[in-house]
């Protein structure tokens, strides 16, 4: 994050991001309040997380749902309406539905075609990482992702580099069951 400091200092400075459980938001609420723009980069910033394991995977998903459902709730809600299932469910019943002979197979082959091919396109004009598990990996996403976000909603703990957090659901805070190692 890039700040200009004599603004940041008068909201508080450094301290003011720890209104959040998570800084970024904080910023972003600060900056917001002033009738300010968040600015990003054009481009994300690779992050070599390099190989895990199914469940490190599930925990740093299930960790952000869980942030974002805390700080930006009125936009988390309808997260579970992303993805191709929700598309996918309703082409389904409404060729159900139909009294035509619709084929499900095509139904859903269109769907899917509609719903991922901009995005690989969005991959390959922006030149990110594009390889055979992209579109795996896209449709894993998918499929997982209403878990994710119904876990968001039972849960606020959860394990952070060995350590169990406690999201609290009154006030946006974050407290450490366990001792740091």
């Amino acid at each position: 994050m890039l700040w200009y400091k004599p603004m940041l200092d008068a909201e508080g400075g450094i301290a003011a991001l720890g209104a959040e459980i998570a800084e970024d938001a904080a910023a972003t609420k600060l900056v917001r309040r002033l009738g300010l723009k968040v600015h990003l980069v054009s481009s994300p910033f690779e992050q070599p997380l390099g190989r895990r394991e199914l469940g490190q995977i599930w925990s740093r998903q299930a960790r952000w749902a869980r942030l974002r459902r805390v700080t930006f709730p009125a936009f988390f809600a309808p997260e579970i309406l992303l993805g191709c299932l929700p598309p996918l469910l309703l082409a389904l019943t409404a060729a159900a539905l139909s009294s035509g002979d619709i084929s499900f197979a095509a139904v859903t082959l269109a769907v899917l075609a509609a719903v991922y091919l901009p995005e690989l396109a969005l991959i390959w004009t922006k030149n990110w990482r594009l390889s055979l598990w992209t579109l795996p990996a896209m449709l894993a996403r998918d499929v997982l992702s209403p878990a994710i976000w119904i876990r968001s909603w039972l849960s606020g703990s959860f394990d952070w580099r060995g350590n169990t957090m406690t999201i609290g659901t009154e006030t946006s805070e974050l407290s450490s069951a366990s001792p740091s190692h």
